[in-house]
């Protein structure tokens, strides 16, 4: 009984900074998984089973607090839910350790570039409100979704931080409409898992456990992502995939870094992530007036309109 609240409680942790940063639900939830015996299989399939429900319910939360872009949704799901089908079958069948250094080197770059961007400049405008092509979100969705099913976690920390680094869609749209789309993601990846393994070392307990803490969370994280203001959204996520991506890094073969270093890798990152955020957080309370969420909303919606008007004259006939 102990297990299953522990459990509980990380599903409804796990939901609560996923549906407030866009990543790190799957992450935290297999990790555990794995730590208890589960093998990667059947952890990546469980966590997966538990949230179809708790992404339904994030999706609608985000959906009833405005932070969804549903263009964005449509672009990127149906990609995503073919690379998850595909993940959860490899992985049935074979390990993909030997990419989870070169995803976690690409991720932990885009992460410093995320982190310094949003410190430092806050909210990029030149692009904002400018569509996101399906050229790029189609194969950003079926990488994200392989790695998710694969990893028992990614599609968050690779989509996140790939649209946030356009900056053409706000933090919270971008938080919003990936934790939306994961609904997709989530039934593809149970599917490939279901058809490969059938419901082999899946203990129905823990999806249930997971299930009831990530619906809990999902509501209040919805509420929260809305409320931040995207600068410190932004300064927040960068920080968590530089710290997660170099924990990847560290404890894969590639490198082989003693212990006490790596502690000291990770006092500097979090010291670093601590002052960007600092900084991030005064640099909103000196000009509040545009730097707020509602602020950020209303130079989207009046750089769209200014977009869209140009792409039509762009292919109307001369004359």
């Amino acid at each position: 009984m102990r297990t299953i609240v522990l459990i509980g409680l990380v599903g409804l942790a796990a939901q609560l900074v996923d549906g407030s940063l866009g990543m790190a639900y799957g992450v935290t939830t297999t990790t555990l998984l794995l730590a208890v015996g589960t093998n990667p299989a059947a952890a990546s399939a469980t966590v997966h089973l538990a949230e179809i429900g708790t992404t339904l319910v994030s999706g609608i939360s985000h959906w009833r607090f405005g932070n969804v872009d549903w263009k964005v949704v449509r672009r990127i799901a149906i990609p995503g839910a073919i690379g998850a089908f595909l993940g959860a079958t490899v992985l049935s069948n074979l390990s993909t350790e030997a990419a989870a250094p070169l995803m976690a080197i690409i991720l932990l770059l885009l992460g410093i570039y995320i982190l310094a961007r949003f410190t430092l400049q806050g909210i990029p405008r030149h692009h904002l409100g400018k569509p996101l092509r399906k050229r790029f979100l189609s194969p950003l969705g079926l990488i994200a979704g392989f790695v998710d099913a694969t990893g028992g976690g990614g599609w968050g920390p690779v989509g996140t931080p790939a649209i946030l680094a356009s900056g053409r869609l706000e933090p919270r749209k971008v938080i919003g409409s990936i934790d939306t789309s994961e609904f997709i993601i989530a039934v593809a990846a149970s599917l490939g898992f279901l058809f490969s393994l059938g419901s082999q070392g899946i203990n129905f307990a823990w999806v249930g456990a997971i299930l009831v803490g990530g619906v809990v969370a999902a509501p209040i994280a919805a509420w929260l992502v809305r409320h931040i203001p995207p600068r410190l959204l932004g300064a927040s996520v960068g920080g968590l995939i530089v710290l997660t991506n170099t924990r990847s890094l560290l404890r894969s073969d590639l490198v082989d870094v003693p212990s006490a270093a790596q502690t000291a890798i990770y006092v500097v990152v979090v010291a670093v992530w601590a002052a960007a955020f600092a900084y991030s957080l005064r640099e909103y309370l000196r000009d509040r007036e545009n730097e707020s969420s509602d602020a950020i909303s209303r130079a989207r919606e009046e750089r769209e309109v200014e977009v869209t008007p140009a792409a039509v004259e762009s292919v109307s006939p001369a004359g």
